[in-house]
């Protein structure tokens, strides 16, 4: 069976509320998704809580899932980011900053970033302010413009390039000043 026939299948079964399509669509798209929910979170077990209402959204609404106008995937991502976001509003005032009217450039050196493994640069992302985390992850990573963050977090675009900056002098930072592990 090829994985669109299988994608309707699931989608399907979970309509009609069918347990093994559920736990089927779950098991496809856990691990994308859990991905997105470590990057917008600070811990582990809130990036399962994360991803767990996110897929509480995702069967609650699974009858409104048109393929024509997104994949599978497009549209299950969409919700978990969605759900990230909520997260990060409900979890954290998101405070008033400083505006930019223009983006400021930071440069990294990609020698310094291609050093770092997947796990460090995910745990630098992690120890940023949450909607300085946010923005920095809807923008260079899910490809957002400052329009759209924005509208999703409620702030204004200068805000949101302000927080772009923020991230990457922080993350810049943190990876040039290694920090101290005690054991």
């Amino acid at each position: 069976m090829n994985n669109e026939q299988e994608n309707i299948d699931i989608v399907s079964g979970c309509i009609k509320g069918d347990r093994k399509a559920q736990e089927r669509l779950y098991k496809n798209y856990y691990r994308a998704m859990m991905t997105i929910c470590l990057r917008y979170t600070k811990n582990d077990e809130d990036a399962v809580e994360v991803l767990n209402n996110g897929f509480l959204k995702v069967f609650r609404t699974i009858q409104r899932y048109d393929s024509v106008q997104a994949s599978l995937y497009t549209w299950i991502r969409t919700i978990v980011i969605n759900s990230c976001i909520d997260f990060i509003k409900q979890k954290h005032k998101l405070g008033k900053v400083s505006e930019l009217s223009e983006e400021v450039e930071v440069h990294v050196d990609p020698e310094v970033i291609s050093k770092l493994k997947t796990a460090d640069l995910l745990q630098e992302v992690r120890r940023l302010a949450p909607a300085t985390q946010a923005v920095f992850n809807l923008y260079g990573v899910e490809g957002y413009s400052h329009k759209e963050i924005a509208q999703l977090l409620n702030i204004s675009e200068g805000t949101s390039k302000w927080h772009l900056s923020e991230a990457r002098k922080n993350l810049q930072q943190l990876i040039r000043e290694p920090q101290v592990k005690i054991s």
